[in-house]
């Protein structure tokens, strides 16, 4: 078998964020793909926004790799010429009864230390002139990201360490040795002996650890797919910032985010999935029309258009709370050299250079 020093499974943000984290400290790497091209699942159906850190529980892996995260990102970006712009954003309760909620995200987000700064409806709507709220909440560490050019800095940046990587080429079968891992690669042979491995496949992640010859299979979570469209806004956006609504189940409510040019889209909503199908559905525009409006009521009929949708790799499903970032090393299931990433959703794309330092540190 041809023997490699690292083999990262899955050329997404994540995957590309550890190539070049373990390549810079010197490892041999090599990034396996199942796609054509890097980037294409995940990490290229989400709303570029780079998180604050706000939501997320006290003290939980989601909240620590997320302000991190957040920091180096904007470092990076500035450093490496990657097109971002820090926007800030309004979290809005659409009435009176809302408020409440308002402080309590306020009081979570402090825990993460991020001040968030309150405001009254009229402070927002001086802001933000279209905008219909009873308060909201200003954070000013909010922005948005190119997350494809991000990705093909982090790919320059491991490739000049000396990291390859190798599209159309799905890991077909996996397993434990005493001195490493076997890969099986489609079309490949013979197959690679890994010393160090990390799945950072994304949406097929529990199936490849599942795979895994020898490896435990009680270890590896039950994935589940939370489907979400998005919808762009024909004519110019009417926002400066962006919007969201209170978080819902599953996600953080149907949100107005912007790209560079200033184009605004709104989404994701949740729609729990049994399959992969990124088709959206025109008549899901109601339910966006409804809950847009509870803050935008000068939103027009006919303005949205569909656009394309992403799917989260949840590992917890309808109506359970939310699960933190499952980064499964040694520790926690006695394999040395072997990293599961379970769960790698939201804030994965803010948090991918603190994933990326956590799981280095843990290999070297």
């Amino acid at each position: 078998m041809d023997e490699v020093d690292v083999v990262v499974i899955g050329a997404g943000v994540v995957g590309l964020a550890i190539a070049r984290a373990l390549a810079q400290r010197g490892r041999e790497v090599l990034i396996l793909e199942a796609a054509d091209r890097f980037g294409s699942g995940v990490s290229s159906r989400n709303s570029e926004v780079i998180h604050a850190g706000i939501y997320y529980p006290r003290g939980s892996l989601k909240a620590r790799l997320c302000v991190a995260g957040r920091d180096l990102l904007y470092a990076f970006c500035s450093e490496h010429g990657v097109a971002h712009r820090r926007c800030g954003k309004l979290i809005v309760a659409a009435h009176d009864g809302q408020l409440a909620e308002l402080e309590r995200i306020r009081s979570a987000a402090l825990a993460n230390g991020v001040e968030l700064t309150a405001i009254e409806g009229a402070e927002a709507r001086a802001l933000e002139p279209q905008l219909e709220c009873a308060g909201a909440l200003h954070s000013p560490l909010t922005g948005i990201v190119d997350a494809h050019g991000y990705m093909l800095a982090l790919l320059g940046q491991a490739q000049s360490r000396g990291a390859l990587l190798v599209c159309d080429s799905p890991v077909t079968g996996l397993a434990l040795h005493a001195d490493g891992f076997r890969v099986a690669v489609s079309g490949a042979a013979p197959s690679l002996h890994a010393r160090t491995l990390v799945n950072s496949a994304g949406l097929s992640a529990p199936q490849l650890a599942r795979l895994m010859q020898g490896f435990p299979a009680e270890r590896v979570p039950t994935p589940h797919l939370a489907k979400g469209s998005y919808f762009t806004l024909s004519g110019r956006a009417p926002f400066s910032r962006l919007i969201y609504p209170l978080p819902e189940p599953g996600g953080l409510g149907v949100h107005l985010t912007l790209d560079l040019a200033g184009r605004a889209r709104f989404g994701p909503d949740v729609e729990w999935v049994g399959e992969l199908d990124y088709r959206v559905d025109p008549a899901r525009a109601a339910g966006f029309y409804r809950g847009i409006r509870a803050w935008w009521p000068a939103l027009v009929d006919g303005a949205l258009e569909p656009a394309y949708s992403g799917i989260r790799p949840k590992i917890t499903g309808p109506g359970e709370p939310a699960a933190d970032f499952r980064i499964d090393g040694a520790g926690a299931h006695g394999v040395r050299g072997l990293v599961h990433l379970f769960g790698i959703e939201s804030p994965g794309l803010t948090a991918s250079l603190a994933i990326a330092e956590h799981v280095a540190d843990s290999l070297c």
